[in-house]
């Protein structure tokens, strides 16, 4: 019996003999460390691991690989409550680190410190595991080697066993701070040799402007934050906004305004996107409200007056079945007019212009073109708009080819990006009775689009060349038509046509009888078919011709029955 009571006060000894030696910030420390379960699609468990907190407002540190597949994901503190991991902050699955901030419920929670310095090789290290219990157990070793990670950052073998259930938990220095993350020996040497990624790398990981496209952030399917700085977090939303779908995209929307309560982009960008998804005018209320919060934050108010016009303005543009209360071109006009009263910028002269065109009040829009003009915002479009508003205004035709003159002036140099305007001006030409001046252009537009045209453009290059009586190249162009698009029966009336014109009227008849084996209730070939009988003195066939026409309905046969067949 005797025996028995000095064995148990030998081991109380030793016991209270450990715990003495233990660093007094241990048991504070192992507060910061939990366990973390994370979820698949299916909502099943698909690993647990641990991590702990670096923030007190709940930014911690774990690894990767446990997360890696997961749809959500929980921690367990040291209380045993559980807290919801809310959003990725940064990710490296080389070596094997994940950055993310818990959704906590109280003010603050205990974190540790990251260490500013690396400890030596040699220095005396300890790893704080999770438990539920309050005690300071730990398990020591010492760092056996250090590698950089980049220029900063370290990577550490340390001499210590790292037991069952303890990846991930935190490496700690003799004065009490974290400096690395507990990871598994892959080696041979499993039974004293362990590994641990640095803390300090495991806080530099980030959301940046580009990290949409970070493969190991794609692996996690929970939501990710935003980047720290603002320019930043505005280039993340914009290429979020292409790559999320609606709800997720206004999940972030919604986070970035709360992370930048005083941004107006997040208030102008989430109006948009209630107006785009928008159904019923709840939504719509939403974004007036947003909008008026965009004001009211604003430091350069004429920005966000120009928003909200072209916000209306392009919803006006959707032709909506109902209007949502004053959401009318009036309205954008007011606003857009109001960003002009604090600064008259050529981009908020444009958007009038633009909403004075859609007003169909082509001469003020016109007037807003010309100011954009005589500014450094001038362009091909500018110049280009102003065009189309002077041509709907029912101008000379010469004084709308000035204006495309200015805008083909500013193509430099001249590629399929700016090609169309080179059509625009040709038809121009057309109508200015200027032909050769179309071709021009015609075979200019050609060449900016390398070769890569279609049936049409053949099909108007013809009728400038035919206007201009080159009709062998009219002839050309109509045939390389003919060969784009066979099933196309105008064309071959325009190719007999030709034909007829340059006196072939029995070629232009063949091109006509094959025209009606695709179609024989083609009334307007019949009625050239008429014309080229006439030619060919079957004044007979041509009135039997003319009859057949009328017969399908032909308005412009009548006066040829009139004139020829009594």
């Amino acid at each position: 019996m005797k025996k028995n009571l000095l064995l148990i006060f030998v081991l109380c000894f030793l016991s209270q003999l450990t715990v003495a030696q233990a660093p007094k910030w241990v048991e504070k420390a192992k507060r910061a460390v939990f366990s973390v379960v994370t979820y698949d699609k299916s909502d099943k468990i698909l690993n647990t691991g641990n991590g702990f907190f670096v923030t007190e407002n709940g930014v911690a540190l774990s690894d990767y690989s446990l997360f890696k597949g997961a749809e959500r994901a929980v921690i367990i503190n040291v209380d045993g409550k559980e807290m919801p991991v809310d959003v990725i902050l940064g990710a490296n699955d080389m070596y094997d680190v994940i950055k993310f901030r818990v959704g906590i419920t109280e003010k603050k929670v205990p974190a540790l410190q990251v260490a500013t310095i690396a400890p030596v090789v040699g220095a005396e290290v300890y790893l704080l595991p999770y438990s539920t219990q309050k005690d300071r157990s730990y398990t020591s070793g010492k760092v056996k080697q250090i590698d950089n990670i980049g220029d900063k950052y370290h990577y550490y073998t340390l001499d210590m066993a790292l037991k069952d259930k303890m990846t991930s938990c935190p490496v700690m220095t003799a004065e009490g701070q974290v400096f690395g993350l507990a990871q598994k020996s892959s080696g041979k040497d499993t039974a004293t040799v362990c590994y641990a990624a640095g803390a300090a790398f495991a806080m530099s990981q980030e959301i940046t402007a580009l990290s949409l496209g970070d493969l190991s952030l794609k692996n996690v399917g929970i939501r990710k934050g935003l980047p720290e700085k603002e320019e930043d977090a505005l280039v993340f939303l914009y290429m979020a906004s292409t790559q999320l779908s609606a709800e997720e995209y206004s999940t972030l929307l919604d986070d970035f305004i709360k992370q930048y309560p005083n941004s107006t982009d997040g208030y102008i960008r989430r109006a948009g996107s209630y107006v785009y998804n928008g159904k019923d005018d709840a939504s719509f209320d939403r974004a007036a409200e947003d909008l008026e919060m965009a004001l009211k934050v604003a430091q350069k108010k004429d920005d966000v007056y120009y928003n909200i016009a072209k916000l209306i303005y392009n919803y006006q543009l959707s032709k909506p079945e109902k209007t949502y209360k004053d959401w009318t071109y009036d309205k954008a006009l007011q606003n857009v007019r109001s960003a002009q009263a604090i600064d008259a910028i050529p981009v908020y002269i444009q958007l009038e212009g633009d909403i004075l065109f859609a007003k169909q009040d082509y001469a003020g829009a016109f007037a807003a073109y010309e100011k954009v003009n005589q500014t450094n915002l001038a362009s091909p479009a500018t110049y280009f708009s102003a065009a189309k508003a002077k041509e709907l205004t029912n101008a000379d035709p010469k004084e709308v080819l000035v204006l495309l003159d200015s805008c083909i002036a500013h193509c430099k140099p001249m590629t399929a990006e700016y090609a169309p305007y080179l059509l625009e001006r040709a038809q121009m030409y057309m109508n200015a009775g200027q032909p050769r001046l179309a071709i021009v252009d015609y075979d200019a537009y050609i060449e900016a689009v390398h070769g890569e045209v279609n049936d049409v453009f053949y099909y108007y290059r013809e009728q400038a060349a035919f206007k201009a009586k080159q009709f062998q190249r009219a002839l050309d162009d109509i045939a390389k038509a003919i060969e784009l698009n066979p099933k196309d029966l105008t064309y071959r009336a325009e190719q007999a046509v030709i034909n007829l014109r340059v006196g072939r009227a029995e070629e232009a008849m063949k091109i006509l009888k094959e025209a009606l084996t695709i179609d024989s209730k083609y009334a307007e070939a019949y009625r050239l078919l008429g014309v080229c009988q006439l030619q060919l003195k079957q004044n007979a066939d041509a009135c039997a011709s003319f009859a057949k026409a009328k017969e399908l309905g032909d308005p412009n046969v009548d006066e040829l029955i009139k004139k020829h067949c009594k």
